[in-house]
């Protein structure tokens, strides 16, 4: 299954939850988007053609982040660009969620190992913007 966040007609963030499941190639991200996330199911001896990624320059501005819910449980609560409080999600080991857009803060549940992938260079003091979270929490 796979679930769009979405406030005012802006996708925040793409969940896609570990019983998704479907043949061939699918993008969820738009070629917009800082990050593509896409999902592929291929038959045993499927092979994809040697290739190298080429130095193309891309200028972006802002940061999206992907999670990769390892093992455990966590609470994903999303908030607006106003910083008010939208709603949350439960994300448990196999799911993956792409942060596309607005505020977002993290309760883990039960002990997680979680990857994270974001487009960087990460920049201390400008990267994030910190603010009260719904429990009152910075």
């Amino acid at each position: 299954m796979i679930e769009k966040i979405i406030h005012k007609n802006i996708i925040i963030a793409l969940i896609i939850y570990k019983s998704h499941k479907q043949d061939g190639v699918e993008f969820f991200s738009s070629n917009e988007y800082l990050l593509q996330l896409g999902y592929m199911m291929r038959p045993k001896g499927y092979q994809i053609v040697p290739h190298i990624h080429n130095p193309v320059c891309r200028n972006t501005i802002g940061t999206q982040e992907v999670l990769f819910i390892k093992s455990g449980e966590i609470r994903i609560d999303f908030y607006s660009f106003k910083k008010v409080f939208l709603e949350s999600r439960k994300l448990s080991a196999g799911d993956i969620i792409l942060l596309a857009g607005a505020g977002h803060g993290i309760e883990v549940l039960k002990k997680a190992e979680i990857v994270e992938v974001k487009n960087g260079p990460f920049i201390e003091g400008a990267d994030k913007g910190r603010f009260m979270g719904k429990k009152g929490k910075k």
